[in-house]
């Protein structure tokens, strides 16, 4: 057995929800670099350019997996639900992606854990799920967070800060769109499926502000590329992996290393440092995204509970 598959064996007799938080800390390593290859990439190329070279590079990582497992795998039934993901995923990215470009990492960073707030606020309004009293003040808790990162009170909030909760926004809505599809279809086919759809979609905005990368292939802007590309995917197998291994309240709060990485890699290549208040304002929004999601799981067990008892009891009837 060579020392791969002894690690592999190894890690898979963890308990579940260890192996979940591995993955989810692996998943939080892989984003923050490939953020901060879009900070380096946005020095020398427009956000939307960098956009697509994303896209087409993760598609590119993710091509041995198909080959792998044949083309049939992409085969769905849903394909107007995988173009609605697809479409929230590319506005995420352009707004993130210009976000990035424009504030420091870490602030970015902290603004997009908003994202499942806005997940809850959207699942209330717009797919009628039903949102309790106790997961609506994490909701609002959560947003008081985000008004200490933006400190509205000390000056007018910057447009770029915006930009960064818009893209949570999406974010959010492609978090909706994920969850009914991961019901019927595969998470590696979800992210394949993704990049043929959005590679030629952000090829469009990118046309607008085209310009090659500098230097030639393996150096300058060609090796950034092939980084964020790489990062960027195995960030994607081990998130979906960790929400696979293990229930989302057990695993969510490990992002906020996703903070620890992006803080650590900003000071080291940007010489930024984070201030106390947007550690203490991602720290709330983190907790309150944290509770919403091991409030979501009690009540998918009490349902399922219910729904046994009513079973049984029809039974002996």
């Amino acid at each position: 057995m060579n020392p791969f598959e002894t690690v592999q064996t190894a890690f898979r007799r963890l308990p579940a929800t260890t192996q979940g938080a591995f993955l989810m800390v692996g998943a939080c390593a892989g984003f923050s670099v490939m953020m901060l290859a879009v900070r380096q990439l946005s020095a020398e190329l427009h956000p939307f350019v960098v956009a697509f070279w994303r896209n087409l590079m993760g598609l590119v990582f993710m091509l041995p997996w198909v080959l792998a497992v044949g083309p049939g795998v992409l085969r769905t039934g849903r394909f107007g639900m995988h173009a609605l993901r697809s479409l929230m995923g590319l506005s995420a990215m352009l707004c993130l992606f210009t976000a990035l470009s424009l504030m420091p990492l870490a602030e970015v960073t902290a603004l997009t854990f908003t994202a499942p707030l806005f997940a809850t606020v959207g699942a209330a309004l717009i797919l009628g799920e039903r949102v309790r009293l106790r997961r609506w003040s994490a909701t609002v808790i959560g947003f008081l967070g985000t008004l200490l990162i933006l400190k509205p009170g000390a000056e007018m909030v910057q447009p770029s800060a915006l930009v960064a909760l818009t893209a949570a926004v999406f974010i959010a809505g492609a978090m909706l769109t994920i969850k009914s599809l991961s019901d019927s279809e595969s998470p590696n086919a979800i992210v394949v499926i993704m990049g043929l759809l959005m590679t030629p979609a952000s090829l469009v905005p990118a046309a607008f502000v085209w310009s090659w990368p500098a230097g030639g292939p393996m150096e300058g802007a060609w090796g950034w590329i092939l980084l964020m590309g790489f990062s960027a995917t195995i960030g994607q197998v081990c998130l979906t992996r960790a929400f696979k291994a293990a229930d989302a309240s057990a695993v969510i709060p490990f992002d906020f290393s996703r903070l620890v990485f992006i803080g650590g890699l900003g000071y080291w290549m940007f010489g930024e440092i984070p201030d106390v208040w947007t550690w203490l304002g991602g720290g709330i929004i983190l907790a309150a995204s944290v509770y919403i999601a091991r409030r979501e799981a009690q009540l998918a067990r009490l349902a399922q509970a219910d729904a046994s008892r009513s079973n049984v009891t029809g039974g002996a009837a």
